[in-house]
């Protein structure tokens, strides 16, 4: 799974949920329409670099520089796409973590979500979160600029243990992207007599 490089510059004035910060953070989530930016993502010591776009339900995309790898997802499903090897891989939207930040409505005080944890720092503060119910599928910590509030970093860290690190960079708001954005654009291999055919 994945998650943000959680960088903080200060240190945590506490630790518990501080309500304040929750709703904080739950106005700016439902504020926001769509985004786009760059992202720079850090896994089992390897730093990734790419473009990040989302727009509110449901729908997330993550294009890596370097990598033939795709992280869609279309408001139901989460897809891993390996272009090289035409090989997708879907969990369903709901069971992750990262589906909680592109919820129609996002409700962290009362809804299926547990914010089990916040931090106040001097110019960003944290949110750590999971699913009520799902707590051995993993959690997440989502990190937010102060002034003004917006989104920082996420960090996910998965059943097995495995930490995902997500810093974004130059996030602008963008809510008009191409009719199939947010759909998996694959081509697929066939052995023929005369060699090997793509086609969308």
């Amino acid at each position: 799974m994945f998650a943000v490089l959680v960088i903080f510059m200060s240190v945590s004035a506490y630790a518990g949920v501080d309500s304040k910060l929750v709703t904080n953070a739950e106005k700016y989530l439902n504020s926001i329409t769509g985004l786009n930016g760059t992202f720079v993502q850090t896994s089992n010591g390897r730093q990734e670099k790419g473009v990040f776009s989302m727009l509110r339900p449901g729908r997330v995309r993550l294009d890596y520089d370097n990598m033939p790898i795709q992280l869609i997802s279309d408001g139901q499903d989460l897809y891993f796409f390996d272009k090289s090897l035409d090989q997708i891989t879907t969990v369903p939207l709901t069971s992750t973590p990262a589906g909680i930040l592109v919820r129609k409505n996002i409700d962290l005080k009362n809804a299926d979500i547990s914010v089990v944890e916040t931090n106040d720092f001097k110019n960003t503060f944290s949110l750590k979160l999971n699913l009520r119910g799902q707590e051995g599928l993993g959690y997440m910590t989502v990190v937010f600029d102060k002034s003004p509030v917006k989104l920082n970093s996420w960090s996910v860290v998965d059943a097995t243990g495995a930490t995902t690190d997500v810093k974004f960079q130059g996030l602008e708001t963008k809510t008009k992207f191409a009719k199939d954005f947010f759909q998996i654009s694959r081509h697929k291999t066939i052995n023929t007599s005369g060699g090997d055919d793509f086609y969308d």
